[in-house]
């Protein structure tokens, strides 16, 4: 099984920030950014359908913004958004976008 730890990264994350919903969550699952960082930038499709897992692939190629989804150890969604210039990548919860 190949697994988001031994996957080379398909896009830069440029800089990184996050919402402060975002931060109270990972901080009360006492879940990291970085691990879901890791996933994103790998493309691991955590919660994506088949759809938007190669919309994801497209962006890729095609220098577009990739969305990640993800679950944290409660069950709260958290997304990762890294614009299409690559110069950022932003955590967040839905609820904030």
């Amino acid at each position: 099984m190949v697994t988001a730890n031994n996957k080379k990264p398909r896009f830069t994350l440029g800089q990184i920030v996050a919402t402060p919903g975002a931060l109270g969550a990972l901080e009360s699952t006492g879940q990291t950014p970085m691990e879901f960082l890791q996933r994103h930038v790998v493309l691991d499709p955590g919660e994506l359908d088949e759809e938007d897992q190669q919309t994801n692939e497209e962006a890729v190629t095609n220098g577009e913004r990739v969305l990640s989804s993800y679950l944290l150890s409660d069950g709260t969604k958290l997304w990762i958004i890294t614009e299409a210039d690559r110069s950022s990548s932003c955590l967040l919860l839905p609820s904030e976008y």
